[in-house]
């Protein structure tokens, strides 16, 4: 193969893969202004979301279905993934000024909560699954809270083992142009083949399972619901559609880059300059859409439960925003559009115990 060399960050992050050693300033200055912009976004918004998550599950919430355990872990995975962006956005606006030991932890930090996220949403569409379609068989099960924390603690050590080479072999190196940036240095005898694991990894187990779970899982759930009595059931649909829509829309882009990226490495064809120029457009903003899911997370998952939602109202009249009467007049409103279940959340059948 031509040499090539990294057009981005890092080699787990959508932006770092091999392109023609072309001199392209305007890809390069709309990085330098764009992504260290939309990371700032990003940042901010999934931080405020994530941590309110975690303010309510641990406070008020108490964790006390298996749903609040995976959407606890949910929150924290984002967290910790968006915590990794002020790093790469210092890096696309001027250069790696963290060392090889920063550069190892945030990349292998990076690769961890990327792929806890997407199995962490597995689960849950797995746990709706069993909840919803399976509910006689999960009614039964006295030790669900225990299984759930197992769960993500494999998810957690599994997603850890995943990110071992980028522990491993990221570091601050200095490439042609005398830019010190954050890298994977691969062996020159087995580099290609730890390459191609990781890239068809990442398809893997970041976005095909994740993918296919939930549409099996929800394609059947939707089939429960459409098949139950009363009106109910079209809020939960609308959350189901929602929850998919909105990973499709955020993830199979970049995805499909990354699969041009690696057919491309495979094949081990050299694209023209114009070709790696509109190619790296792609992978900055499929890459940004992908960042936006840790921030939908909050609403899709937690926000849009009318049980959450009541235990944020109990946080804004316990912080003085709202009074106590405002709090038990929306409660009183929100008993009476649930109708005859009680009070119950309409996201009872979404966010079963």
């Amino acid at each position: 193969m031509t040499d090539y060399e990294y057009y981005g960050e890092n080699a787990t992050l959508p932006s770092a893969y091999f392109v023609p050693l072309c001199e392209n300033t305007e890809v390069g200055d709309f990085r330098e202004v764009f992504m260290p912009c939309f990371y700032s976004v990003i940042f901010v918004t999934g931080l405020l979301g994530n941590s309110l998550v975690i303010v309510t599950y641990v406070c008020y919430e108490k964790l006390k279905t298996t749903t609040d355990v995976y959407m606890m872990n949910l929150a924290i995975a984002d967290l910790f993934f968006l915590c990794t962006l002020p790093f790469w956005a210092v890096d696309t606006y001027t250069q790696w000024i963290f060392g090889t030991f920063m550069c190892k932890i945030v990349n292998g930090a990076y690769t961890v909560n990327f792929y806890c996220c997407m199995l962490i949403l597995t689960c849950v569409s797995v746990n709706r699954y069993n909840a919803i379609v399976q509910a006689t068989k999960t009614l039964n099960n006295k030790n669900k809270r225990l299984h759930s924390r197992l769960g993500c603690g494999g998810v957690w050590a599994i997603t850890i083992i995943l990110a071992l080479p980028e522990f491993i072999l990221s570091e601050a190196s200095t490439d042609i142009s005398n830019k010190t940036t954050c890298t994977m240095v691969y062996p020159s005898n087995s580099g290609f083949i730890i390459k191609m694991g990781v890239h068809v990894t990442q398809m893997i187990v970041g976005f095909l399972t994740p993918f296919v779970t939930m549409i099996i899982c929800y394609s059947i759930i939707a089939k429960t619901l459409l098949q139950a009595k009363g009106l109910k059931k079209y809020k939960s649909l609308k959350i189901v559609v929602a929850v998919v829509v909105a990973f499709v829309i955020c993830e199979l882009p970049f995805n499909i880059v990354l699969l041009m990226q690696t057919l491309q490495l495979i094949k081990e064809e050299i694209s023209s300059c114009e070709y790696s120029a509109n190619v790296s457009y792609a992978i900055i903003v499929t890459e940004s859409i992908a960042y936006v899911h840790c921030c939908l997370n909050p609403i899709l998952y937690v926000f849009l439960g009318v049980k959450f939602r009541n235990s944020f109202l109990k946080i804004l009249k316990d912080t003085g925003c709202i009074s106590q009467k405002q709090l038990a007049g929306y409660l009183k409103s929100e008993c009476e559009t649930s109708q005859p279940v009680s009070c119950v959340s309409e996201m009872t059948t979404m966010y079963p115990s």
